[in-house]
């Protein structure tokens, strides 16, 4: 039985993610801290790594912090929800900065209807370079009219 708690917090958790990942887009990067967002959206750096990056190394510390729970029977739940944390961000990391911003040269040939309909969807989101006004979705619940033909 202990297995399929493991299991569920773990789904639930990734799931969760994705909630937090929209709010913490919309009220937070578009929000209070712009200025680390901010060049996401206007590339005016040449460096591979953004300011933007930050926020994976919170979620990663927010993680870490799980399995230390966990490691030292602090909570026994720590575990599954730092794996859910830590394989939302993979995916996150997989489909938005690989996927689809191309920071590695990998899956540029992906073209069918759900690739397609993420890339349409993000392209929504960055033609608005400032702080508002920028349509916020989560990376895995897309609105379906972005999926069209």
């Amino acid at each position: 039985m202990t297995i399929i708690y493991w299991i569920s917090i773990f789904i639930s958790t990734f799931v969760a993610m994705e909630a937090m990942a929209w709010f913490t887009h919309k009220y937070v990067m578009h929000g209070f801290l712009w200025s680390l967002h901010e060049d996401h959206h206007h590339k005016k750096h040449k460096s591979w790594w953004e300011r933007n990056d930050l926020f994976f190394v919170f979620y990663a510390l927010v993680s870490i912090s799980c399995f230390l729970l966990w490691r030292y029977d602090i909570a026994w739940y720590g575990l599954p929800i730092g794996l859910g944390i830590l394989a939302y961000g993979i995916t996150y990391f997989l489909v938005h900065d690989i996927f689809i911003h191309q920071r590695f040269k990998l899956f540029r040939n992906a073209n069918n209807w759900y690739a397609r309909g993420v890339r349409r969807a993000h392209k929504v989101h960055h033609k608005h370079l400032g702080k508002n006004k920028g349509e916020c979705f989560g990376m895995l619940f897309v609105p379906f009219k972005y999926f069209k033909q």
